[in-house]
C-alpha cells in the first residue's frame, strides 16, 4: 500500500547532487507521490518577478530579508564551502560565487551569481537527468537549491532553506528537476524556465525539519463524498479487522512477529518492554488482547508487541492520553521502553520497535500523539484524533 503523504520519505538527496555533495548528513529518500491532489496546480512562476541583483553584494542583500547571510566571501579557497562539489564561476551560466554564513541555522549558503537563470535552470535539468539516468531515484527530492531571478543559492542547512521560501512574500522558490517530486496541499508548484523543472516553496526533508504543516488538522469524518482513488472520507482511512485472528493476518509476519502469540489479558511485560494497556483490558475499551513475542524463560522476555481488538476506541484513547502525558511530565520525553500506540478504526497495536511501526504506517495504522503543540511536517498525515488535544499522525520527532 502507498502512502499518503508520509514523507516515508524520509530523507533525500540534496537537490543538485553536484552543488551538495558535502550539505549535512547524506540524505535519503522523500515522501513517496501518492496522491495527484496534493500540489497547487502549476502557475506561472512568481519567482521570476522578484529583484533581479545585478551583484552578489545584492544577492545577499535579498537573501537577508528572509535569514542571515553573513561575512560574504568571494574567495574560491575560502573554507566554508566545502573542498569538493560546489560548481564555480564560468559553469551553469554562472558569473560570480561566493560564500556566506546563516547564523541563525548555523550553516553556510553559497551563493551563485545567473544573469542567464534559463541556462542554470537548464544546467540543472541536464545534471538531474544524467543522475535519474545513472539510477539515482533521490535526486533532487529533498533539495536546498533556491533560485531568484538572477542569482541562485545553495542552502547546507534545510532551516535555511526554509527561512528563505516559508515567508508568504517570499519571491525565492526551490528549484526540483526530479518528475517523481511530491509537493504537499497548501504549498505552490510553479513553472520553471525549462520543460522538466519545477519551482516550489516546499522543502523537503529526511528530518522532519523542512517545511511546516499548512493544513488543519483533518476529520476524515467531515470530509464528503469519494473522490476518484480515494475512500469516501477523503483520507486514505484506518485499518481494520473483526478479530484478534484477522489482526494477526494483517500485520503477520511482515510487519510483527507473531510467530509466537498469545492471546491473554492477563499483564504481560517486561522491564524492556511496557505496553500501553495497564491493568484490566476492558477497562480501556479493548475487547480481546494478545501479546506476539517471546514471553521470557531461559532468556529475558524479548520482541514484545501487543495486539488489540477495540470496542471503544474513544475510552482507549482518552486512557492512552492520559498515560502519554504523565510519562512526559517527568523530562518531556516518552521512556525508551515505553510502547507507542498506533491504531485503526477498531484495532490497535502497541510497539516500541520503530521498524515495526515503520510498517504498520504503510499498512495506514497511525499514531496517537497528545503532546502540547505537537505538528506534523509536510507530507505526513495529521488527522483528527477521538479524544481532544490529540492527533493521529505517521510522524514521530526524530529521538
Amino acid at each position: 500500500m502507498r502512502l499518503q503523504r508520509i514523507s516515508a520519505a524520509t530523507a533525500a538527496l540534496a537537490a543538485l547532487t553536484t552543488l551538495a555533495t558535502a550539505c549535512e548528513d547524506s540524505p535519503k529518500p522523500g515522501p513517496p507521490a501518492a496522491s495527484a491532489r496534493g500540489a497547487a496546480p502549476a502557475s506561472p512562476t512568481a519567482a521570476s518577478a522578484g529583484a533581479a541583483p545585478a551583484t552578489l553584494a545584492g544577492a545577499q542583500a535579498h537573501v537577508q530579508q528572509y535569514t542571515s547571510c553573513e561575512n560574504l566571501s568571494t574567495d574560491p579557497n575560502d573554507s566554508r564551502v566545502p573542498l569538493s562539489g560546489f560548481i564555480g564561476a564560468g559553469d551553469w551560466g554562472i558569473t560570480e560565487r561566493g560564500v556566506c554564513t546563516d547564523k541563525k541555522a548555523r550553516g553556510e549558503t553559497v551563493l551563485f551569481l545567473t544573469p542567464d537563470m534559463k541556462a542554470f535552470q537548464q544546467a540543472a535539468k541536464d545534471n538531474a537527468a544524467k543522475l535519474l539516468a545513472e539510477g539515482r531515484d533521490n535526486t533532487d527530492l529533498a533539495s536546498r537549491t533556491v533560485v531568484g531571478k538572477t542569482f541562485a543559492l545553495t542552502a547546507l542547512k534545510t532551516a535555511t532553506a526554509v527561512s528563505l521560501v516559508d515567508p508568504p512574500n517570499s519571491d525565492l522558490r526551490i528549484l526540483s528537476c526530479n518528475p517523481d517530486v511530491f509537493v504537499p496541499e497548501g504549498f505552490k508548484k510553479e513553472k520553471a524556465l525549462v520543460e522538466g523543472c519545477f519551482l516550489t516553496d516546499y522543502v523537503n526533508s529526511p528530518d522532519g525539519q523542512g517545511s511546516p504543516h499548512r493544513g488543519a488538522v483533518r476529520d476524515p469524518s467531515t470530509e464528503g463524498a469519494a473522490k476518484p482513488g480515494q475512500p469516501s472520507t477523503g483520507s486514505l482511512g484506518l485499518p481494520s479487522a473483526g478479530s484478534i485472528a484477522e489482526l494477526k493476518k494483517l500485520v503477520s509476519p511482515h510487519t510483527v512477529d507473531c510467530t509466537s502469540m498469545k492471546v491473554t489479558d492477563e499483564q504481560v511485560q517486561s522491564i524492556d518492554y511496557m505496553p500501553v494497556v495497564d491493568g484490566p483490558a476492558s477497562t480501556w475499551g479493548v475487547t480481546q488482547r494478545a501479546v506476539c513475542g517471546q514471553l521470557g524463560g531461559e532468556r529475558r522476555a524479548h520482541n514484545l508487541n501487543w495486539l488489540d481488538t477495540v470496542s471503544d476506541m474513544k475510552t482507549l484513547q482518552t486512557k492512552a492520553k492520559a498515560a502519554q502525558l504523565a510519562d512526559l511530565q517527568d523530562d518531556g520525553r516518552l521512556k525508551a521502553t515505553a510502547s507507542k500506540l498506533l491504531v485503526g478504526t477498531n484495532i490497535a497495536v502497541e510497539t516500541n520497535n520503530a521498524n515495526v511501526r515503520r510498517g504498520l504506517y504503510q499498512l495506514q495504522f497511525l499514531y496517537l500523539n497528545c503532546e502540547t503543540g505537537f505538528t506534523a511536517p509536510a507530507g505526513y498525515r495529521l488527522e483528527k484524533a477521538q479524544v481532544e488535544g490529540c492527533v493521529l499522525t505517521n510522524y514521530e520527532r526524530p529521538s
